[in-house]
């Protein structure tokens, strides 16, 4: 889950960064509506969270330019809970708004929420992590652009991460999920399987992070 914050007001990026990083996200920062725009020229973001007033270009005008290049899900902040305002955002094709003051965790709730009914994240068929890209439904992995040559398990464990990204995963666990419950193997297929995954997928390999005496984790 990629997420642009933009707000002016530095508190207010931090708290939410630090809530979209709790749940296993990864935040960027605007500080305007110019910077948030130019930033979705050069990314693809999951969703925005776009305040309302802010200098040089304003939250409203933002989402006008942004919506003009690429479809990202928003929800708008405000500290005015004027009808007029909500009514104008969703006019413009906003998916959600919040009133200042709010809660970090009912923005939260708010973004899961808009991601599940627009289908974003672990529900698409490709996905992105950087220059890692997955083709869920093809099979197909590429590094920067160029097809990694994956063995059938070392697809299905990436896939299994991924489906279960931030989630701390025991090898017993991969065992069971993914080679299946008759499989008599141990705890060193796991590693070594994982070892040739990590190097086919060069230096993404660092999405697949080690827990000491326990397993693994994607975490992105």
């Amino acid at each position: 889950m990629k997420v642009l914050i933009v707000d002016d007001e530095e508190m207010i990026r931090g708290v939410l960064k630090e809530y979209v990083e709790f749940e296993g996200g990864t935040a960027f920062e605007a500080a305007d509506g110019m910077q948030a725009v130019k930033m979705c020229r050069e990314n693809d973001f999951d969703i925005i969270i776009m305040d309302v007033m802010m200098p040089r270009l304003d939250g409203f005008s933002a989402v006008k330019e942004i919506k003009k290049i690429k479809d990202i899900p928003v929800i708008m902040l405000s500290a005015r809970g004027e009808e007029y305002d909500k009514l104008f955002g969703f006019e413009m094709g906003i998916d959600d708004y919040v009133t200042k003051p709010f809660s970090p965790k009912e923005v939260m709730a708010r973004i899961n929420a808009v991601l599940k009914r627009r289908g974003t994240d672990e529900h698409k068929d490709v996905l992105n992590f950087e220059g890692l890209t997955i083709d869920m439904v093809g099979r197909n992995v590429f590094v920067d652009g160029e097809k990694a040559e994956l063995t059938p398990k070392e697809y299905e464990i990436l896939f299994y991460f991924v489906k279960n990204k931030g989630v701390a995963l025991t090898r017993e666990k991969l065992l069971m999920d993914v080679w299946g419950f008759d499989f008599y193997g141990d705890d060193r297929t796991v590693d070594t399987h994982i070892k040739m995954l990590r190097s086919n997928l060069k230096q993404y390999r660092k999405f697949i992070v080690t827990l000491r005496g326990l397993g693994y984790k994607f975490e992105v």
